[in-house]
This record gives C-alpha cells, sequence and structure tokens, in this order.
C-alpha cells in the first residue's frame, strides 16, 4: 500500500514519473516477498498484449483498484439492543 500511494504522489520510481502512471489496474498478494518479486520479474519479461490479457481478464474497465487507498475511513458503530456496548451506554 505504501508503495502506490509513493506512485500515486509522484514520489515512486522513475518510470512512474516519466509516466505519470497513477492508477492500479492489476495486483497480486504474495505472503513471501520472494515469492511476490519472482512473480514480478516474470510478468516483467512477458509481452505487452499478454500483460494486458492479464488485466483484462481480472478487472475489464480498468477501474483503480486503488482509488481509496489512503483516504480517511467512517467507521459505523450499530448499537443493538441487548448487545454489551447498548447495556454500558444505557448504564
Amino acid at each position: 500500500m505504501s508503495r502506490i500511494l509513493r506512485h500515486k504522489s509522484g514520489e515512486g520510481g522513475s518510470f512512474t514519473r516519466k509516466y505519470r502512471i497513477q492508477r492500479l489496474v492489476y495486483y497480486e498478494a504474495f505472503q513471501n516477498i520472494g515469492d511476490a518479486i519472482a512473480r514480478e520479474t516474470e510478468i516483467k519479461n512477458w509481452r505487452r498484449e499478454k500483460k494486458v490479457a492479464l488485466i483484462r481478464q481480472n478487472n475489464p474497465t480498468w477501474e483503480d483498484l486503488a482509488a481509496s487507498w489512503g483516504k480517511p475511513i467512517v467507521l459505523n458503530v450499530d448499537r443493538k439492543a441487548g448487545s454489551s456496548a447498548a447495556k454500558a451506554a444505557s448504564e
């Protein structure tokens, strides 16, 4: 997440700064950093057509998957009757 936010603010790598890339259209999550680096290297070696096909398969509208990342969130608390939070509030 921090890497994406740096790219969006223009502080990312030279490629993203040069081409003003600020939209995340595809990502994969990994538990192991070594696996993530290996997958990134694999995809980087693909031809553009194959990369575009991967994106279209998973995100056909090319929506920015990180559009709301880094923005404040609003937490709504639903206090239902009989819950411990509702009892504590009434005491």
